[in-house]
């Protein structure tokens, strides 16, 4: 199922296999979670993003039947669960930590569940080597948790998590314990096995990369609300608040005053500086307030000024990050204000034009920059 063309989420009549209903949980005087309505679709890969503190745990341990909501319903679905005890519902956690049993083998680990549900024998051996064969763990069945890596672990936890083929699987930062090589791996592993069983994941993760490569959809959460919700491309090219466009990527976000202006506005950004120009499908009023919020890989750097840009302003290059296949330039303007400019590096760096103290132009469309009224 190709990711593009899967969005029931588009579609009214896709009934969804979770529901949020004004859910809101408190603690004490404390709101977790505030008045939060949502649906998740089957077979999707939902993953909830956001600082720690922001409710995206809560949210799953509600699912999960940890936490009961203080108002509103959970639906899984089309059925209330608020009296169905976790171990009753058609849902696995597969926690961070991966609660293996040290003393079972890989293979008695997966069948662990299985066997408490007094499942037959023939059909428990059957269901450990599929998922045995669907993580690629077929080598390790024989061996403990503290023979195998890290990574295979994790595989280990997530067979188990899926050997009882529930209909939800929850995913508590699974990749948090994981170097960096290991988790870009393991992510598109991740995906390739939520395909291929067609289970749906929720995955609850802090990480803004994790969430891009792994979701059909990402929920940006702050302050026990979800602020947004969207295809990962959505959320980086068209985010809605300044919030959003700063949690995800890199991004210079500048605050100015909007005047209707052609085809676009220009928006006074600084005092004694000309105006930069944006479109946008909003429409704002004269002087309103607003903020451009512009992807360093949008800006061009140059150390000429672009005959035909619709912005172009000049500044003095402080800092120079080298990222092996990006550079990317930390500018200061003319009123202090820094900005990042990147740019693939398809030369040697002895050939590169542009070094720190240079005068520099950056340009970009006037599309280029998102137009943001929050």
């Amino acid at each position: 199922m190709a990711q593009s063309e899967f969005a029931p989420w588009s579609d009214p009549a896709e009934k969804p296999l979770i529901r949020f209903q004004g859910v809101t949980k408190r603690f004490g005087a404390f709101t977790a979670i505030d008045d939060l309505t949502q649906d998740i679709y089957a077979q999707e890969f939902f993953a909830l993003l956001g600082p720690s503190g922001c409710g995206k745990t809560t949210m799953m341990r509600m699912l999960a039947g940890f936490e009961a909501p203080s108002e509103g319903q959970i639906l899984l679905d089309g059925q209330d669960m608020a009296h169905v005890p976790p171990n009753k519902r058609a849902v696995n956690m597969m926690f961070q930590s991966y609660a293996l049993f040290p003393h079972l083998s890989v293979w008695d680990n997966i069948a662990f569940g299985l066997r408490r549900a007094r499942m037959p024998k023939p059909e428990i051996d059957a269901r450990v080597d599929e998922m045995l064969r669907l993580t690629r763990l077929e080598k390790f069945a024989r061996r403990k948790p503290h023979q195998i890596s890290g990574g295979q672990r994790q595989r280990v936890a997530l067979a188990r998590s899926l050997a009882k083929a529930p209909k939800l699987l929850l995913l508590d930062e699974p990749m948090g314990a994981l170097d960096a090589k290991l988790r870009q791996d393991t992510q598109f592993e991740l995906m390739d096995i939520q395909e291929k069983t067609g289970t749906t994941f929720v995955i609850v993760t802090h990480d803004q990369e994790e969430a891009m490569t792994v979701a059909s959809r990402v929920a940006v959460m702050e302050d026990g609300r979800i602020v947004q919700v969207a295809t990962p491309a959505e959320i980086y090219e068209v985010p809605e608040t300044v919030y959003v466009a700063d949690f995800i990527g890199d991004v210079n976000i500048f605050e100015g005053a909007a005047t209707p202006s052609g085809d676009g506005y220009d928006i006074a950004w600084a005092e004694g500086q000309p105006p930069f120009h944006a479109r946008t499908d909003k429409a704002l009023s004269k002087g309103q307030k607003c903020y451009l919020a512009i992807r360093p890989e949008k800006i061009g750097i140059s150390a000429e000024k672009p005959a035909e840009a619709d912005n172009a302003i000049q500044g003095r290059i402080i800092d120079i990050a080298y990222l092996g296949n990006l550079s990317t330039y930390h500018v200061e303007l003319p009123g202090g204000q820094m900005i990042k400019a990147q740019t693939a590096n398809t030369r040697r760096l002895s050939r590169r034009a542009l070094t720190w103290e240079d005068e520099v132009w950056l340009s970009w469309t006037k599309t280029g920059a998102v137009v943001l009224e929050r």
